[in-house]
């Protein structure tokens, strides 16, 4: 292996402050040693996409739409069709991945027919090592400094490396030999993916990463429709803008009941209904960048934010629960001591531990839909095209190969044998099926399908549930109105090596830290400005140098 652009090991690990509000920080690890690979502002070369060639797909109960809302599905195939002929991983030795997860541990191997069913398919072993996501990014900084990668690692949803650029180029595989243009149709369910998600995956004019694909917007949240009924809010739409929605929270906030209007924050949620850019917007015309916390639409959020926490209508102490807490204040939620929480859409249908599912199981009358942001300023943020990316360790062709081909088979579509096996396990030992032919998890179903093969990739997302066709439909009834609110986030059209280094890192936890000072009361509106010449002095303002100099030299499409 070449080691052109060596990776200084000695660097100080940095562990994570976590302070939530939607903005979660985790570690950052190593420099470049020396410089290595001078690392610079570029934009990225859409010319190496892969092509996106439509999957083969069970025919959706709500059909999708080109502009990015999800095919819904009511029902299942009764017999499941392969997407992946023969065995990936015939003849390879054993593959070692890496990746985080936010179920319970899996039952290993030998007790866990999934996880048998699956490597029969493939032909080959897959060693998982699956790391609560909470303590993911300390460990994935303890890998990279070891030295000792996995074949195939996700990549930190936050935090990560200092120097990415040098890393990916050091360490791992580039995959645009093998997937760039119509070189990914080798790869049917890869294929499949769609240029938004890849469009993340690129560093300049090379393509890393395999996407774990997502929605394309984590939405605004979670609310109890029947509480929100309660007080005479029978439709969001109701809510015409930010005033209204404090007006609402403080009727649904009754301490005697230990009932509040918000878990943990709701700052994204407000930034996005006052119209607030995602990180950065740029002006077309002049290809200047502006820092969302630059903007009046995310100082309008964060007053609204402090006005809802002095009025009392945040859950006592979850404003200062770190991302390492999630579960703790997302469980307040789904126990019913709140009308609305901050999370991402995947979240909702998740068999078992879902908030349909889990909150099912608590209360039926537990009316819990996704949240859309409010008011006719609301935009939708495009920030979950991508839950991350996938990286190969460097390694010989034929071995790169291998592991595509192990990616491309977690890749399938919704419905297909492989799809089933990886979400609901083996018929018979971890699923059965009821009368109308939907699968429902057995207790060790349940357990089994913890292994998080769906962290390492994942297909164009469908929406399912084997327990609510309501929530299906809910689901669906938000992309439909998230969907056209989407605002286009330039700023992922270009490579910024500080913001890949500090963006989700060190800025994110001194933005995180600073509002929740002043949403907390502990700082007053007066010291807004302050954190934002803080946040720009310490990195922001290299950021916006570094994407407007890459917005100078073109697109590259």
């Amino acid at each position: 292996m070449s080691r052109s652009t060596p990776i200084n090991r000695r660097t100080l690990l940095r562990t994570s402050l976590g302070l939530g509000l939607g903005l979660a920080a985790a570690p950052l690890l190593t420099a470049c040693g020396d410089g290595g690979a001078a690392e610079k502002s570029a934009a990225k070369s859409g010319k190496v996409l892969p092509s996106t060639v439509a999957a083969n797909t069970v025919k959706a109960d709500l059909p999708g739409t080109a502009a990015g809302v999800p095919s819904a599905f009511y029902s299942y195939p009764k017999t499941p069709v392969r997407s992946v002929q023969g065995t990936p991983l015939k003849g390879a030795k054993t593959v070692k991945a890496f990746t985080e997860t936010y179920a319970p541990p899996a039952p290993g191997r030998g007790r866990n027919a999934a996880w048998q069913a699956i490597e029969k398919r493939l032909g080959g072993t897959v060693e998982i090592t699956a790391v609560a996501a909470d303590d993911y990014p300390a460990k994935f900084s303890t890998m990279v400094a070891s030295g000792d990668l996995a074949d195939v690692f996700m990549y930190p949803e936050s935090g990560g490396v200092d120097h990415k650029a040098s890393f990916l180029a050091a360490e791992c595989a580039d995959l645009t030999p093998f997937l760039s243009g119509d070189k990914v149709k080798a790869y049917p369910n890869l294929a499949a993916i769609p240029a938004s998600a890849w469009q993340q995956a690129l560093y300049g004019d090379k393509l890393y990463g395999v996407p774990v694909t997502r929605y394309g917007t984590s939405g605004a949240g979670f609310y109890r429709h029947d509480l929100f009924k309660e007080v005479g809010v029978d439709s969001l739409d109701q809510i015409t803008d930010l005033d209204r929605f404090f007006e609402v929270c403080k009727e649904l906030t009754q301490p005697k009941k230990k009932q509040y209007a918000i878990i943990a924050g709701a700052t994204s949620m407000l930034a996005m209904s006052a119209g607030a850019p995602y990180f950065w917007s740029m002006d077309k015309k002049t290809g200047k960048f502006t820092a969302d916390l630059e903007t009046d639409e995310y100082r309008a959020a964060v007053e609204m934010a402090a006005k809802l926490y002095k009025a009392g209508c945040y859950y006592p102490g979850t404003l200062a629960m770190s991302g390492a807490q999630k579960a703790q204040y997302t469980d307040l939620f789904k126990n019913g001591k709140g009308a609305y929480v901050y999370d991402g859409m995947p979240a909702y249908l998740q068999p078992a531990s879902g908030y349909v599912d889990a909150m099912a199981a608590i209360d039926k009358s537990y009316d819990v839909r996704p949240f859309v942001p409010v008011g006719t300023k609301a935009v939708t943020w495009t920030d979950n095209a991508t839950l991350s990316e996938s990286f190969v360790k460097r390694a010989p062709k034929e071995r790169v190969e291998q592991i595509l081909r192990l990616l491309d088979f977690i890749a399938a579509p919704f419905g297909t044998e492989e799809y089933t096996l990886i979400n609901f396990g083996v018929e018979g030992a971890d699923f059965k099926r009821d009368a109308k032919g939907i699968p429902v998890l057995t207790p060790s179903g349940s357990q089994d399908i913890g292994v998080p093969w769906g962290k390492l990739a994942s297909g164009v997302p469908a929406l399912f549930s084997p327990t609510s066709k309501d929530a299906v439909t809910y689901a669906h009834e938000a992309y439909t109105k998230l969907v056209p609110k989407l605002v286009k986030s330039d700023y992922l059209d270009y490579t910024s090596p500080t913001w890949d280094s500090k963006g989700y890192g060190s800025l994110g936890t001194l933005k995180g830290d600073g509002l929740k000072d002043i949403i907390s009361g502990r700082k007053s509106m007066k010291d807004y400005d302050a954190l934002v010449k803080d946040y720009l002095a310490k990195g922001g303002e290299q950021c916006r140098s570094e994407f407007e100099d890459a917005a100078q030299k073109g697109t590259g499409k």
